[in-house]
């Protein structure tokens, strides 16, 4: 395909350097000389220097009536301009186009999407609000993604010295824990082997595992891989008062209700407008490691502690300094992926990367057009998720999963039919409608959702 990207930021260029990857023909459309320069040194893609909501700066990548261009992805950090570019794209016939768009009053209907011509309008602040309830929700995680509309969920867990799973083998947990509906699809242990586990997988302590499970299993999850931390969230800090700080706030009141929640940020008039619009919230008009403020506050009671400031570097600082004055989980929001290995060299717990999201979220809308619910790309493993819906005339209806011979590295990780979550197993016959959640290495993904139907470019 030809591809247009606007925006050579971290999320522009992880993007084309994917779809480069992938054989197809990238421009990156950037308006900064010395971003532009550096795309060009760093990716095998044409580099157009220029403002990408100008018609003429398109039409130089074929932006334009006579041009052939498949698809225009927008993903600088304003919203006009990916959005402007998108109308322009339309407007000259591109048939795919995808907006990023930070500002919620834009995604809290289609209806600016449909009006505008965008098949796509992506905001990486409820991706990333929607990861951090998950990771609130079951404390021990690192990693967490919501699936099946929220009632299953993605974990990643080490398993603690303590755990009752050390020694197990994975077909042993059935037995003696038959609440626990939950898929082992990867497990890394410490020596280093990793891969997709089968019922004869024996953990050990420290072994990482991606779990797929129902919701309402989090909470035995956390038990049986952390028997000595609870999980229940009482109060909560979060510092950054900006669109992703309260997108946290206003999820965590609906998710968790009765949670004791101090909202921290620097700027006294944001602050004031904070106070007003969220209520029951207590805004705190400080800096966000302000000893003496934490102190009083009870920092030291505190279940959690997020530092969602647009400073990666503080963000890390003051998860760091609220970790040793004793908050029990510190997840710091962090763009820069230099800084994502800093959770083992630093008292921080949990690092979530927007820009990381977000070009998940793009790549996703791009290969499986048609499958919206399609989860993200897991880089930490090379490994992908999507859900695709079985149709009536699917030769695989009435087949049960024993039968399909899925190659070793792909899983059906759990089934939505209708309200039920299922979690299958080789005799598990599948019908008309299911939502299937599968589980694949990045390599074996495209096979594998050809076979369940799934269209794909």
């Amino acid at each position: 395909m030809n591809i247009v990207i606007i925006g050579a930021g971290e999320v522009g260029r992880n993007v084309a350097r994917t779809l480069s990857g992938e054989g197809h023909n990238i421009y990156l459309v950037e308006k900064d000389e010395a971003a532009a320069k550096s795309a060009s040194d760093e990716l095998d893609v044409q580099v157009i220097q220029g403002n990408g909501a100008r018609p003429n700066i398109l039409a130089q990548a074929g932006v334009a009536p006579s041009g052939d261009v498949d698809l225009v992805i927008a993903c600088s950090n304003r919203d006009e301009v990916n959005m402007l570019s998108c109308w322009i794209a339309h407007s000259a016939g591109v048939p795919n186009v995808i907006s990023r768009v930070r500002s919620l009053e834009f995604t809290d209907s289609a209806d600016w999407g449909k009006k505008l011509g965008i098949n796509a309008m992506i905001s990486p602040e409820r991706s990333i609000a929607r990861e951090i309830i998950s990771l609130l929700e079951v404390s021990s995680a690192t990693h967490a993604a919501e699936l099946l509309d929220g009632r299953a969920a993605l974990y990643t867990l080490k398993v603690s010295e303590d755990s009752p799973l050390v020694n197990m083998a994975l077909k042993d947990l059935r037995t003696k824990w038959p609440d626990l509906l939950a898929v082992f699809v990867h497990v890394e242990h410490e020596d280093g082997e990793a891969g997709v586990p089968n019922g004869f997988t024996v953990l050990k302590a420290n072994d990482v595992c991606y779990i797929v499970t129902y919701r309402k299993s989090a909470e035995l999850l956390q038990e049986v891989f952390h028997p000595s931390k609870k999980t229940s969230l009482k109060k909560l800090f979060i510092v950054g008062g900006g669109k992703l700080g309260t997108q946290i706030v206003q999820a965590v009141k609906k998710d968790f209700g009765n949670v004791s929640l101090r909202l921290i940020d620097s700027d006294p008039e944001k602050c004031a407008k904070l106070s007003e619009e969220l209520g029951e919230a207590l805004v705190l008009n400080c800096d966000g490691i302000d000893k003496k403020v934490l102190s009083d506050e009870g920092i030291e009671e505190a279940d959690a502690y997020i530092a969602a400031t647009d400073s990666d570097e503080l963000n890390i600082i003051y998860c760091a300094m609220a970790k040793l004055m004793g908050a029990k989980k510190t997840i710091a929001i962090v763009q820069r992926k230099e800084y994502q290995e800093l959770t083992q060299a630093t008292p921080v717990d949990v690092i979530v990367d927007p820009n990381e999201a977000l070009a998940s979220l793009i790549l996703r809308v791009v290969h499986y057009p048609r499958h919206t619910k399609a989860f993200s790309i897991i880089e930490r493993i090379n490994a992908e998720m999507l859900e695709v819906v079985l149709h009536e005339d699917s030769e695989l209806i009435g087949k049960t999963l024993a039968q399909l011979k899925l190659q070793k590295g792909v899983v059906v990780a759990l089934l939505g039919r209708g309200e039920k979550v299922l979690v299958p197993t080789g005799a598990t016959e599948l019908s008309a409608g299911d939502r299937v959640i599968l589980f694949a290495l990045t390599s074996m993904m495209p096979e594998a959702a050809k076979l369940f139907g799934a269209e794909i470019i």
